[in-house]
């Protein structure tokens, strides 16, 4: 097995981690046996995948087991891939996506199962639960929001891919990602327009 963490000759003192090998590279060596790279690679995506589907879902549990369901056909795919034809982490926020539209269809409609994220340790007692009381009304109005503007929102201000990045992932024209994106923050705005006093916001 190849070293990853090897340097070639006459690199001497040239840190690792400025050369770190591709997805593309990550996940053919892992078709090739390598179990390092399989780790390296969940350890780099798996976080973005999660990201996505706690945003999307807002459950723990669910997030967890679509990112585990998504990372596992990341793995059955590996063999087939083909270098250079797409990124790695496009295919898996679209797989992403696609799991966390399919669960949802499964659920009732309406039902929103809400997980606030830890909250932050620094900071006061009052801060802390504002602050946690502001993310739990931004997952409840992302629950809200039809299925493609949640997710162009969520990719957009949330993950920060590039307007781009995005039309690849959903598939779509970038002017269509544009319109999602400018729809979903006005719809957004207009939801939590009303809570502006109550989680703390200034007017204006």
């Amino acid at each position: 097995m190849e070293d990853l963490t090897s340097c070639p000759d006459g690199a001497r003192g040239v840190s690792i981690t400025a050369r770190e090998p591709s997805d593309d590279v990550l996940l053919g060596r892992f078709a090739d046996g390598d179990a390092l790279a399989a780790r390296l690679l969940t350890d780099r995506l798996g976080p973005r995948s999660y990201s996505v589907a706690l945003r999307m879902l807002g459950n723990r549990a669910e997030a967890e087991d679509i990112t585990q369901e998504a990372m596992m056909r990341l793995w059955q795919m590996a063999p087939d891939w083909v270098s250079g034809q797409a990124q790695v982490s496009t295919w898996l926020y679209r797989v992403t996506l696609n799991l966390c539209v399919d669960l949802r269809r499964k659920k009732r409609p309406g039902r929103l199962e809400d997980a606030p994220e830890v909250a932050d340790d620094s900071g006061s007692a009052a801060d802390q639960m504002q602050d946690a009381a502001r993310k739990d009304a931004l997952q409840a109005a992302l629950g809200q929001l039809p299925e493609r503007q949640r997710q162009a929102v969520v990719l957009r201000h949330i993950e920060e891919l590039s307007n781009p990045e995005i039309a690849e992932v959903m598939d779509i024209s970038v002017e269509a990602v544009e319109s999602l994106t400018a729809r979903g923050k006005r719809a957004l705005a207009a939801i939590l327009a009303g809570r502006r006093d109550e989680l703390g916001y200034e007017n204006g």
